[in-house]
């Protein structure tokens, strides 16, 4: 039983980290196939000539395999001329027929060609931009929390129990105390009334739970452990500044997710 081929001209690579396969199938003039293969190198002008090849032999939709990160350089370049299929190995490997002396650009081809495989769902770049930005932020506020973790962890070896008593050690009070026991401040009621606010009424209890045995080396561990979280704080505000930015297009869309219980801005963005 012949497959009906759906794209007379496709192509299909094989990519790799530092060069890909590229096989484009074409009709003859007499009827049949003709295949063409060529390797190319991946970096960007080498792209660029893969670019001109496809385009040489006027190919439509070129497919190629989701491996690692590989892929990504390469649908980037091709999506402005050609129509790209991200193909998922799985769905390829589902597919009954495979030769074993077949090469995989040519496979990957075919499969194009006779309208075998669906493609993966690949983002506009104004959505690529954004998720890579709010990748980022989850990434570095889980890294400032990990620090702050740390953080709480020191102040126990040195049996300072400040988070007993507040429950935010990183709040202004709990900021400033931290700060004076970096600087050398041992006294525990001087600590104590740094409190700010409604932690005013535990001053006594904070004086008992700040009487530790905090010395050099706590201090030496929680400066680095204090400007690690500051230079964190600070990306993570430049980080929702350019995310605010990049949303300006889609602020209505924000307004309505943010609008649904459970949803905060952040999410939402």
């Amino acid at each position: 039983m012949t497959i009906e081929t759906v794209v007379e001209r496709a192509a299909g690579l094989d990519i790799a980290k530092a060069s890909l396969v590229a096989c484009v199938r074409v009709p003859r003039p007499d009827g049949g196939w003709r295949v063409h293969k060529r390797k190319f190198a991946t970096m960007s002008a080498d792209l660029g000539s893969l670019a001109d090849w496809l385009a040489e032999h006027r190919v439509t939709r070129v497919g190629m395999e989701s491996t690692s990160d590989y892929w990504r350089p390469v649908f980037y370049l091709l999506e402005d001329r050609f129509e790209c299929w991200l193909l998922n190995a799985r769905h390829m490997r589902a597919v009954p027929g495979r030769k074993t002396d077949m090469t995989d650009a040519e496979w990957i081809c075919d499969l194009v060609a006779h309208g075998l495989v669906r493609p993966s769902f690949v983002p506009p770049p104004p959505i690529r931009r954004l998720r890579d930005l709010t990748r980022r932020r989850s990434i570095l506020l889980a890294d400032r929390s990990r620090e702050k973790q740390r953080m709480e962890k020191l102040l126990e070896d040195a049996g300072v129990k400040l988070s007993v008593v507040a429950s935010d050690i990183f709040s202004t009070s709990g900021r400033a105390m931290l700060d004076a026991l970096i600087a050398g401040e041992r006294d525990p009621r001087v600590l104590a009334e740094l409190a700010r606010g409604r932690l005013r009424v535990k001053i006594p209890a904070l004086a008992e739970a700040l009487a530790g045995r905090f010395g050099e080396h706590h201090a030496f561990l929680a400066r680095m452990i204090l400007t690690h979280i500051d230079a964190i704080s600070a990306m993570l505000a430049d980080l929702d500044a350019r995310i605010d930015a990049e949303l300006a297009p889609y602020r209505s869309q924000v307004e309505l997710l943010d609008s649904v219980d459970g949803v905060d801005t952040r999410t939402a963005q």
